[in-house]
């Protein structure tokens, strides 16, 4: 059973109001795209890692993942103006090779664990999807500016995390088909008619959006961005 993963690192980060897309600034040394491909590339079972990458960003690109010899890490293919469109040509570019199963992950979530990685590629053994995600825990309210209205029932709400995996015949299809208005690749997934699993996320796999989750990252690497 083969098994790629697509790093989805073509985003500007407007939010963040960085000079440079999040994903090309330091963290302790490492840039948050060099550490989710090296976090997929330390799971046996990953046989191919290919990151989508803005057709600006070959030159950061390339002085992020310099010295990565791995042979199953694959050259960049160019995103797309949407991040469906930046998924569906990362999976275009895997056609030829057509693995059976895909995990798609942002590079923004730089502290993907191995387990989490481990347990979407064994979730998808049963499901055609699967993907990491943490439940609601706190008290949801609707609003009206900033005044609030009614509550809002948070049963049965999870918050999407990434990798999501799917087979990859199926979640091509589906990309192929979608007009890009899914809100992540299980939203594409589902509107095709796939069955999707929910496994265990983490509150350590958080993505990076804001300047106050840089500073975080900062903090939980131990250093300054250089």
């Amino acid at each position: 059973m083969s098994v790629a993963a697509i790093i989805v690192a073509a985003g500007r980060g407007h939010r963040l109001g960085s000079e440079i897309p999040k994903q090309y600034i330091p963290l302790a040394g490492k840039t948050a795209l060099r550490r989710s491909v090296e976090a997929f590339l330390t799971v046996r079972d990953i046989g191919q890692v290919l990151p989508v990458i803005h057709r600006d960003d070959a030159a950061l690109c390339a002085e992020a993942l310099s010295g990565l010899s791995d042979p199953r890490l694959l050259p960049p293919e160019h995103g797309g103006e949407t991040r469906a469109a930046s998924v569906l040509r990362g999976l275009e570019g895997l056609a030829e090779s057509a693995p059976d199963k895909v995990l798609i992950h942002d590079a923004a979530r730089p502290f993907v664990s191995a387990e989490i990685i481990r347990d979407v590629i064994a979730a998808l053994d049963s499901h055609d999807g699967a993907f990491a995600a943490l439940p609601v825990v706190d008290a949801l309210w609707s609003s009206s500016g900033e005044l609030a209205q009614s509550p809002v029932p948070r049963d049965g709400l999870w918050r999407a995390q990434t990798p999501q995996g799917f087979d990859f015949a199926k979640i091509l299809q589906a990309h192929q088909s979608h007009d890009g208005s899914g809100a992540d690749d299980v939203a594409v997934a589902r509107d095709a008619g796939l069955n999707v699993r929910l496994i265990p996320g983490s509150e350590a796999n958080y993505k990076i959006t804001t300047a106050a989750d840089l500073d975080r990252a900062i903090r939980d690497v131990g250093a300054a961005p250089s």
